[in-house]
C-alpha cells in the first residue's frame, strides 16, 4: 500500500509539475502583455474607454447630460438595444419608430439616444474589463499556490522517511487545483472576447442610428423633388 501510494503520488506529481510550469508561465505572461496593466491577461491590448470617434460620426456628445433619460421610452429602447440577445434588424426597427418627427427632432434624438447608448456600453465594459482582471488575479492567486504545493510534495518525495499519506493528500490537492486552473484559462479567450462584443454592438448600433437619419434625408429630398 506505501509503495502503490508513493508511485500514485509521484505520477500525480510528474503531470501536475507540468502544469506548475504552464501555471507559472500563464502568469508571468499575463505581467508581459502591457506593463501599464499588469493584470490585463488578452492579447487584445487594453483601452479603458471606447473611442467615440470610432463608433459614432455624429455630433459630439460630450455635453449631454446621460443621467437621466431625454424621455419615458428612451431609458427601455436603450435596455432593449443595449441586450446583445436582441437582433440587429430589430434594432434598426425600434430606432426608426423611436427617430420620428422633425429633421431637427429626429436629429436631437437620435444624438441623446446614441450618448445614452454610448454611457451605458461604455460601462458594461468596464464592469466586464475589471471583472477579467480580477479573474487574472485569481489565476495568479491560484498558479503560485500550485507551484509552492507541488514544492511541498518534491521536498516530501525526496525525503527517504516521508509520510505516503500526506504526499497522497497533496497529491489529490494538487491534481484539483490544476485542474480548476486550467479550466478558467481555456475560458480565457472567451471572457477576453466580451468587450470587443460590445464595442461592436455599439458601433453596429451607431451606425444604425446614422443610416436611419440618412434614409430619412434622402426620402425627404426625393419628396421634395417630385412635388416640383
Amino acid at each position: 500500500m506505501v509503495r502503490s501510494s508513493r508511485i500514485f503520488a509521484w505520477c500525480v506529481f510528474c503531470s501536475c509539475g507540468v502544469m506548475a510550469a504552464m501555471a507559472m508561465g500563464w502568469s508571468q505572461s499575463a505581467f508581459a502583455l502591457d506593463p501599464r496593466y499588469p493584470d490585463w491577461p488578452c492579447q487584445q491590448l487594453k483601452v479603458p474607454e471606447i473611442s467615440i470617434a470610432s463608433v459614432w460620426n455624429g455630433p459630439p456628445i460630450d455635453a449631454i447630460d446621460t443621467t437621466k433619460p431625454a424621455d419615458p421610452k428612451q431609458a427601455e429602447l436603450v435596455a432593449h438595444l443595449a441586450a446583445r440577445r436582441t437582433p440587429i434588424e430589430d434594432a434598426r426597427k425600434l430606432i426608426a419608430d423611436y427617430l420620428a418627427g422633425t429633421d431637427e427632432e429626429r436629429q436631437q434624438r437620435a444624438t441623446r439616444l446614441f450618448a445614452a447608448l454610448y454611457s451605458t456600453l461604455n460601462g458594461q465594459r468596464d464592469q466586464v474589463m475589471n471583472g477579467i482582471e480580477r479573474f487574472s488575479r485569481k489565476q495568479k492567486g491560484t498558479a503560485e499556490a500550485i507551484r509552492e504545493k507541488a514544492q511541498k510534495m518534491r521536498e516530501i518525495q525526496d525525503k527517504s522517511n516521508g509520510d505516503p499519506a500526506q504526499s497522497s493528500e497533496l497529491a489529490s490537492e494538487l491534481a484539483w487545483q490544476t485542474r480548476i486552473f486550467e479550466d478558467r484559462r481555456r475560458s480565457t479567450s472567451y471572457i477576453c472576447d466580451v468587450p470587443v462584443l460590445i464595442e461592436k454592438r455599439l458601433f453596429d448600433l451607431g451606425s444604425a442610428i446614422q443610416d436611419d437619419l440618412k434614409d430619412n434625408l434622402k426620402a425627404n429630398l426625393n419628396a421634395g423633388s417630385q412635388t416640383k
